[in-house]
């Protein structure tokens, strides 16, 4: 990756004919084995909507204090809820932000695997009650949209185009966050620090107009938005799944200045938390531009979501982890 807008995908194509398929997924495929980030667009969610979700989401931040601490993360063993401003860890150094996090709801399951405990209720805050309808709309929208993305890389890797469908048939393990980043006057300008996403892939609306997002490639780049683009990247299990031929790319959020906030709404597509990734028989072509899952023993990516996952929201919110899960600390 050089230092250059993102690649930019039309989802549209996947509605055309025979060319306009094909063409969809040359561009998906060069797109996440080059940089492992792309614009989406022609993806269906109308303008209304995007601007919907902006609207709850101030209107989220903009409750009491008491209100949105009714629903703090630190009283769900689930790691749902509101996060306060530097109460979440990348790296073991604090992210400037507050948020929302919602993932999908389940009755919790019986089993001796400690990332079962991740499945469970959402809470919802009683003063917004059209919190849960915007949002539930939204992540009924993504999903079908991250399912198709699904389905066009697994032909475009030369597998089955459901070869990736078992893992989101039941329960899939789908998380919604609402994000705002206040401005700040600090040599530390960590919004988020650097990571990479654990599941297979991510789609995020960012603000008009604001920038912060950074994509790492030969340097720090930066990922301004695209009016009505959803930026989508790849994250670790897909990079399992295919040996390294496509990438999960380390990413960040620098703080806006003094004055300015930022709001971000990242929609992660996820398989079910037991579910076993796929593990694909690439063509020759394409095995011999893999380059191997990233060898790192700090995060180490497992085949089962749910691994990866509970390895990453102890990491993130340690609080709710002494609080809950003592045993996993």
């Amino acid at each position: 990756m050089r230092n250059a807008a993102l690649p930019v995908v039309d989802m549209s194509l996947l509605d055309g004919d025979a060319d306009d398929l094909a063409e969809f997924r040359t561009r998906l495929l060069d797109a996440t084995h080059r940089v492992g980030f792309f614009y989406l667009v022609g993806h269906g969610v109308a303008d209304d909507e995007i601007d919907r979700m902006f609207a709850v989401s101030r209107d989220f931040f903009a409750l009491d204090d008491a209100d949105k601490r009714d629903v703090e993360m630190t009283k769900s063993p689930h790691f749902r809820g509101y996060t306060r401003f530097g109460g979440e860890y990348t790296q073991g150094q604090i992210d400037w932000r507050e948020q929302i996090d919602v993932a999908a709801e389940y009755p919790p399951l019986d089993g001796d695997d400690d990332f079962l405990l991740l499945d469970g209720p959402n809470l919802w805050p009683a003063a917004l009650p059209e919190l849960k309808t915007a949002v539930v709309d939204w992540q009924e929208q993504c999903a079908s949209i991250g399912l198709r993305l699904m389905r066009a890389w697994a032909s475009a890797l030369g597998a089955p185009h459901d070869v990736f469908d078992s893992g989101f048939a039941d329960r899939p393990s789908t998380l919604l966050k609402l994000i705002k980043y206040p401005g700040r006057d600090s040599a530390d300008n960590q919004g988020v620090g650097a990571h990479k996403d654990p599941g297979v892939l991510t789609l995020l609306m960012i603000e008009p107009g604001k920038d912060g997002l950074q994509v790492l490639g030969d340097t720090w780049i930066d990922v301004p938005p695209l009016p009505g683009a959803f930026v989508v990247n790849t994250g670790e299990l897909m990079e399992w799944a295919t040996d390294g031929y496509l990438t999960a790319t380390m990413h960040r959020v620098v703080s806006p200045p003094v004055g300015q906030t930022r709001l971000s709404i990242p929609f992660f597509f996820n398989p079910a938390l037991s579910s076993s990734m796929a593990h694909l028989d690439l063509p020759e072509d394409l095995r011999s531009a893999a380059r191997g899952v990233t060898d790192d023993p700090d995060n180490p990516i497992s085949a089962t979501f749910g691994e990866n996952m509970l390895k990453a929201r102890l990491r993130a919110h340690p609080d709710v982890a002494r609080i809950h899960h003592p045993h996993l600390v």
